[in-house]
């Protein structure tokens, strides 16, 4: 393999990076990238491994000995300190980040994002480790924007819904919307890495992901997951084509978002492992502001992206209206629109040039599992 260098020209020493979440969806596709393209080596924990045993098996892989899997919980593991002191760089995705969890089980969300990844950045800080933490868009909550009456002409203003790192405010709904469990758990992370980086001395990169797709992404119910549960929307809409059954818009789908496909955002974070120069102690969003689209134009576009791949026929009404209270039970709340600002991290690190989102999805769509 031949000698890599960062932004600046300078060589690349080979790294060992302890990534916690690594059996996950981005983990998976992370390890990857790093066993095909890098040197480094991966200490990979994780509770399951499923998502990356084609990386662990057989011993013969050109990457064998580059990657161990530990499996452990960090929630209850005397070995995570010894790990992380293993490391040069701690990579951390552990996290509940179901939608459907937020509001039906909070305690769970809220443990798992903020009390559960103490210890990590409390080993990071203390051994004088470098963090990657991943945090989400929702940190962003609503924009200003939502407040402003429906026919504001400042409702089209960027300002008042492009979502800055470092000026736009994180606004959340009442605390009975349970919904809101995530985000500020996840909130509130970010202020502890930032305050341990302020006052200890902490290096940390924190990485806002806007919606990445890709493959092993989500389970489909009954088909490669539990049959019970409620996925995230990509794998929602999938189910209802696999089963020919309508597609769910909650609330009308009116609800916007920005879509980037997972092996251009593992691009970005390759470059945040490879350049801590010029990373260390920012917040990135990684995501594609020009990829936007309603809930319900999403539909449409997997409807029509999935006949094409299937060569099924779309079903006479396509879709069907739900309320989110009928949907995801008591206590949903939702954003309106996430558009990232990608200022920051593209004079950082590299302009990003992601793909739109009809190849992301048609990209997707041969990795399903059919009911067959």
């Amino acid at each position: 393999m031949a000698t890599r260098t960062d932004l600046d020209g300078r060589p690349i020493k080979p790294m060992t990076i302890c990534m916690i979440g690594a059996g996950g969806f981005i983990g998976s596709h992370l390890c990857e990238k790093l066993m095909s393209e890098t040197p480094h080596k991966v200490l990979a924990l994780d509770v399951y491994n499923d998502k990356i045993k084609h990386l662990l098996e057989p011993d013969s892989l050109p990457w064998a000995g580059r990657i161990q899997f530990h499996r452990l919980n960090i929630k209850h593991d005397s070995r995570l300190e010894g790990l992380i002191k293993m490391a040069d760089l701690v990579i951390n995705l552990a996290a509940i980040c179901t939608p459907a969890d937020y509001n039906t089980r909070p305690l769970d969300t809220i443990y798992s994002n903020f009390i559960d990844a103490l210890p990590v950045v409390k080993y990071c800080s203390e051994n004088n480790k470098r963090l990657i933490h991943f945090s989400t868009c929702e940190v962003y909550g609503k924009t200003i924007g939502s407040f402003l009456p429906k026919d504001s002409p400042l409702r089209q203003d960027p300002a008042y819904y492009v979502l800055k790192e470092d000026t736009s405010p994180c606004i959340f709904g009442s605390i009975e919307k349970q919904r809101w469990s995530y985000a500020c758990a996840k909130q509130l992370i970010e202020r502890l890495i930032y305050a341990e980086g302020a006052e200890n001395g902490l290096e940390f990169t924190i990485v806002r992901p806007f919606n990445w797709i890709g493959p092993r992404m989500d389970f489909i119910p009954g088909i490669d997951g539990p049959s019970e549960g409620v996925p995230r929307v990509l794998a929602c809409f999938s189910n209802n084509l696999l089963r020919r059954e309508p597609l769910k818009l909650v609330d009308g789908g009116e609800s916007q978002r920005t879509f980037i496909y997972i092996k251009d955002a593992i691009e970005a974070v390759l470059l945040m492992i490879e350049n801590p120069d010029r990373a260390n102690g920012h917040i990135f969003n990684v995501g594609n502001p020009n990829n936007e689209v309603t809930v319900r134009q999403l539909a449409e576009m997997m409807t029509k992206v999935y006949a094409k791949v299937s060569g099924e026929t779309v079903l006479e009404s396509p879709t069907v209206d739900v309320s989110s209270k009928e949907f995801y039970g008591e206590g949903y709340d939702d954003s309106d629109k996430r558009i990232p600002d990608m200022t920051i991290i593209n004079k950082q690190l590299g302009r990003l040039e992601p793909q739109d989102i009809p190849l992301g999805l048609a990209r997707i769509y041969p990795n399903l599992p059919t009911q067959d």
